[in-house]
Parts: structure tokens; C-alpha cells; sequence
């Protein structure tokens, strides 16, 4: 006990032992600043300014949006969308076992197991509240043999019918580029997928359709070139012209002048304008949506 005390009092006048510290200019050795300070209130600010940055940090990283930025956080707009999702897919759960009831039910009726007059959406309300709902992997969605064959019988038509969806979704009116004679008309066998429709040189050459020009160039065989893209997938060109008025990526109106017909290119027999029609990457009859008359 004896020399725990001396021990004792040697540490506390360490710890209480007064040092000065002085801040001096280097040059004139001016005093500027001065502390008298010992080791403990050293000690008990170091270790209340660590205690005051930990909590600052720990307040910044559990109360405000910087904690998105460290790994490991999930941001607040993340978890916002999640619980819509949450909530948008039980909702879709409840529509999809509705309309399931509901099919059963048409099928039914179809098949004269229940009477019109009883089916009704009230009615499937109330057996969906009470009744047993069913399971969505036990529906039979194979298709039957009429089905299959009326599937094949439309997937045909659309084949042929390469314009039908150009000319069914809006009033989609050809524009004729020019008016004159054909001299060539359009055949597959022969592998001219165009008309050519004779007329004088420098006769104005227009657009059929609004569009924006894909190409105009020169090349050696057709001459002065124009290519013109539509809506709906469907594609106009025009060879041997003499001239061009558009370049290209100009967006051009129906029956703007884009060009004046020529003779030129190695493929051509006099003043005319060779006129094409694509729809989805496959040639049609030009002649079946434009009067060159």
C-alpha cells in the first residue's frame, strides 16, 4: 500500500504537470500564440473530440440520405419502388384470379353447364370472395385445331398482304412521284420490282409519302439516286434521275420535289423515272396503291 501511494501520486503530477506550448513566427521569433496545457485536458479533449466526430458521423449515416452513398445501403427511392412493385403485383395477382373465375364461367355458359342469366360479374364477385379460387397452372391455354387453322389461315393473308398494316392503321395515301406512261411495268420473274414511267427531262420527280431521305447519291449503273423512308416500315426509291433537290437525312412532305428525271446511269434507255416500293424489306407492285395516270 505503502508504494502503491507514491505511485499514485507520481502519475497524478504527470498527468497535472504544466507544458506551454508556443506558436512563434520562424523568421523574427515573434510569439503569436501561447497554451499552458497538461497531459490531462489533453487527453479529455482528444477524447471528446473523437466522441463528438463518431456521434456526428453516426447522426449523418442513420438520419440523412448520405448513407445511400456508402456500399451496403439501400437508397429511400429503391425502397419506394419496391413496395409500389409489392403492392402493383398483388393487385395484378387479384385482377388475373378474377378474370380467371370469370373465363370459367364464360366457359360454362359455353358449354351449358350454367344459364346466361345467372352469370354476371356481381355474382363472380361474390363466389370470389367465398368460393375456392383456381389455380392459374391448372388452365388449358393449348390451342384447339379451328384455332391453330384460323392462325395459319391470317398468318397467310399477312404475308401477301405486305401493305395491309401501312394502310389499316391510318389514312395512308400514296402520293404519285410523277404522271406519265409505264414503259416497264412491275414483274417478279424478271426480277424488276419497279415501274418505269416515261416523261420529259427536268419533269419535276416528288415524293410519295412524308419521310425523311435515307439516301442521295450517285451511282454508276442508276444514276442519280433517292431513298426515301416512311412510316410503317415501307420504303420509296427512285433511279435515274437527272438531278437531285434533297440530300441526305432531309425530312420531306408528300409530293415535295426531291428530284427532276434524267437519263443517267449505265442501265437506262431514255428520259424515265424507275420508281420502287418496300414494305418490311419486301418489294410491291407500285401499280396496286399509285395512279400514274
Amino acid at each position: 500500500m505503502a508504494e502503491s501511494k507514491p505511485k499514485r501520486k507520481k502519475l497524478a503530477k504527470k498527468l497535472l504537470h504544466k507544458y506551454r506550448l508556443v506558436i512563434l513566427n520562424e523568421d523574427t521569433f515573434e510569439e503569436r500564440l501561447s497554451f499552458r496545457l497538461n497531459r490531462l485536458n489533453v487527453f479529455v479533449v482528444g477524447t471528446s473530440f473523437a466522441v463528438f466526430l463518431i456521434a456526428v458521423t453516426t447522426i449523418l449515416i442513420a438520419f440523412t440520405p448520405l448513407r445511400e452513398y456508402i456500399p451496403g445501403y439501400s437508397s429511400t427511392e429503391l425502397k419506394r419502388q419496391v413496395a409500389d412493385l409489392t403492392y402493383k403485383a398483388d393487385s395484378l395477382v387479384t385482377v388475373l384470379d378474377y378474370n380467371d373465375r370469370y373465363i370459367q364461367n364464360v366457359k360454362k355458359v359455353l358449354t351449358g353447364e350454367v344459364s346466361p342469366e345467372n352469370m354476371n360479374r356481381d355474382v363472380l364477385a361474390d363466389s370470389l370472395a367465398t368460393g375456392e379460387r383456381p389455380d392459374p397452372s391448372e388452365v388449358d391455354l393449348s390451342p384447339g385445331e379451328e384455332d391453330l387453322a384460323l392462325r395459319e389461315e391470317v398468318a397467310m393473308e399477312d404475308k401477301y398482304n405486305l401493305m395491309g398494316n401501312a394502310l389499316s392503321k391510318v389514312n395512308f395515301v400514296l402520293f404519285p412521284p410523277v404522271s406519265g406512261a409505264i414503259s416497264n411495268s412491275y414483274n417478279l420473274e424478271e426480277k424488276h420490282f419497279a415501274v418505269d414511267i416515261t416523261g420529259a427531262s427536268g419533269t419535276p420527280v416528288k415524293a410519295a409519302a412524308d419521310g425523311i431521305v435515307i439516301f442521295a447519291e450517285w451511282t454508276v449503273e442508276t444514276g442519280y439516286v433517292c431513298i426515301i423512308e416512311h412510316s410503317f416500315g415501307l420504303i420509296s426509291v427512285y433511279k435515274h434521275n437527272g438531278s437531285l433537290t434533297k440530300s441526305q437525312g432531309d425530312l420531306v412532305k408528300a409530293g415535295e420535289v426531291i428530284a427532276t428525271m434524267g437519263n443517267t446511269g449505265e442501265l437506262t434507255t431514255g428520259p424515265h423515272l424507275h420508281f420502287e416500293l418496300w414494305s418490311n424489306g419486301y418489294p410491291v407492285n407500285p401499280t396496286d396503291y399509285i395512279d400514274f395516270d
